[in-house]
């Protein structure tokens, strides 16, 4: 079974430039791990401003595994960690939601 795993970052200073760094980031690290069946990272869509729409976050991450075992690997992968270090410094929070798909 496959899983989904997405992530929503909000920034301590959600400038253009910043968020454009943490896409790059994203797109640098975390789209080279085996098991990976989709990828796509990007910024918040804010034309949809509906009741609905959780506005609070600036980059969204989105990841399907081939298996969740896969996705187990990917937590522990070395870009990974780097990817983390090296960008958790400019997180005002993080949201995760995995789910099978």
């Amino acid at each position: 079974m496959r899983l989904a795993h997405n992530v929503f970052f909000k920034l301590k200073d959600s400038t253009e430039a910043n968020v454009a760094a943490l896409v790059a980031a994203c797109k640098k690290y975390l789209n080279v791990q085996s098991g990976i069946v989709f990828f796509a990272a990007g910024p918040i869509c804010k034309e949809l401003n509906r009741d609905v729409n959780d506005q609070n976050w600036d980059v969204g991450l989105h990841l399907v595994f081939d298996t969740k075992t896969s996705h187990d690997n990917y937590q522990d992968d070395p870009q990974h960690v780097k990817f983390v270090t090296e960008n958790k410094p400019t997180w005002a929070g993080v949201r995760v939601f995995d789910s099978y798909v």
